[in-house]
């Protein structure tokens, strides 16, 4: 589940208690009954189908259950972002919006945060609704995921906190909704994109890129001191975007944006090893030491999404991943253990091959993951429990592992394969 959720070597031990607690949801089973997904786009990619009726059925954010009483359902904002840019290029526009406003709306009515920044997770539906917000004298704010236990309500700490690379995510995800929106919506999308993007701009290393993000509770944040590969992936095209869509109503902004994106790929291009041909994790805590004890996939799958034909060795980074992470016909999610199949990453691969033309790879990889599907479309994190990241959560001994539950982002990413859409390509506008 990345997303962006992945650290450069250490992940927030509350993001583990988060995974762990995911259950496969009744429409992801393998013998579930489910209703149709709408046919229009589900003719099209079972994923995308999938997701377009999980959205039309919560009204707003896209969420999956959590083992426990008493709890709400956790929507990251990696996931959704992902489905708004799914359903705007493949032209179900009314349900990207729907996904959409749910993200302005956060934005706008956080509790504690006006300065643009967004919550790793949010409580899956409408969040103006009254399930979705809390109403206090003369405000209004968005309730944030958690459980009741021993009459408190409890949360988490990744939930409460500010992934770089989840913000980097939105900011696209609202340019691709501004598209082809209204002039009004428009213009509310991309006035939100800049406040996300500003925001990110504060996190701007010296030492190159910008910074991880926030954690900790709302009294008591602190920036986090690494640099996430996968975050400047993100972030450079975020801001690329973005810079396009208001070069003609703010030059100024514009060359900004433009700027922080050459800053952030020149980070990425620095944690590029000409000898390995692949792309490291990042930094460590102290910013400036390159993390190079994991080397993970999807530093190198996005890599070659994003940057395509500027990258001079496209084809050797390709060989790097194949050698050192293939399981069978999928792929793991680093080069370590190779013990199960990452299904997000693996579905990376597959728009990777699909743009590079290599179409009996592609088959190959789509045909695997044609045996991880259900028949409503959706799809696990990994093909089997237990499958590590090479990772381990903050201040402990524990791997972060995936499991074969229901993860929304993988889904995302086999619409992409399906579609045989890139989600770095350029926007038209």
């Amino acid at each position: 589940m990345t997303k962006s959720r992945k650290t450069a070597g250490l992940l927030p031990a509350a993001m583990a208690i988060v995974m762990v607690l995911i259950l496969t949801m009744t429409g992801c089973s393998r013998t579930a009954q489910t209703a149709p997904a709408p046919p229009k786009i589900a003719s099209r990619s079972s994923a995308a189908g999938f997701l377009v009726s999980k959205a039309e059925e919560s009204g707003g954010f896209i969420g999956i259950p959590v083992l426990r009483e008493k709890a709400s359902e956790y929507a990251y904002l990696y996931d959704n972002a992902l489905a708004v840019i799914i359903m705007s290029r493949a032209g179900e526009q009314s349900t990207a919006e729907m996904i959409a406003d749910a993200i302005v709306f956060a934005q706008s009515h956080d509790r504690t945060f006006k300065d643009g920044r967004l919550r790793n997770v949010y409580i899956a539906g409408d969040p103006r609704s009254d399930s979705g917000r809390t109403l206090t004298p003369g405000n209004v704010t968005i309730r944030l995921p958690g459980f009741w236990e021993d009459g408190k309500w409890q949360e988490e700490l990744f939930t409460v906190s500010t992934s770089t690379g989840n913000m980097a995510w939105a900011v696209t995800a609202l340019c691709a909704a501004a598209e082809n929106a209204s002039d009004e919506k428009r213009t509310e999308y991309l006035n939100a994109a800049m406040n996300a993007a500003d925001f990110v701009l504060t996190l701007k290393s010296d030492n190159g890129g910008f910074n991880a993000g926030y954690e900790g509770w709302d009294d008591d944040q602190t920036m986090v001191g690494y640099q996430s590969t996968e975050h400047n992936i993100a972030l450079a095209y975020a801001f690329d975007a973005l810079s396009a869509a208001v070069a003609g109503s703010d030059p100024a902004k514009a060359e900004a944006y433009a700027d922080a994106a050459k800053y952030a790929k020149d980070f990425v291009f620095s944690m590029y090893d000409k000898k390995l041909h692949c792309f490291y994790t990042g930094t460590k805590a102290d910013g400036k030491t390159v993390s190079d004890g994991v080397i993970p996939l999807d530093t190198n799958s996005l890599s070659i999404l994003a940057f395509g034909e500027e990258l001079e060795n496209t084809f050797q980074i390709v060989s790097f991943v194949e050698d050192r992470m293939a399981v069978g016909d999928g792929f793991d999610f680093s080069a370590g253990d190779l013990d199960g199949i990452w299904n997000e990453g693996t579905a990376q691969m597959a728009v990777c091959y699909k743009i590079l033309e290599n179409t009996e790879k592609y088959e190959t990889v789509m045909a695997y993951l044609k045996t991880q599907t259900n028949a409503d479309g959706c799809i696990p994190a990994a093909d089997r429990d237990g499958v590590s990241t090479g990772f381990v959560i903050d201040g402990t001994d524990t791997l972060w592992e995936y499991d074969n539950t229901l993860s929304i982002g993988a889904t995302c990413w086999l619409a992409f394969a399906q579609l045989g859409i890139n989600p770095f390509t350029p926007l038209s506008k």
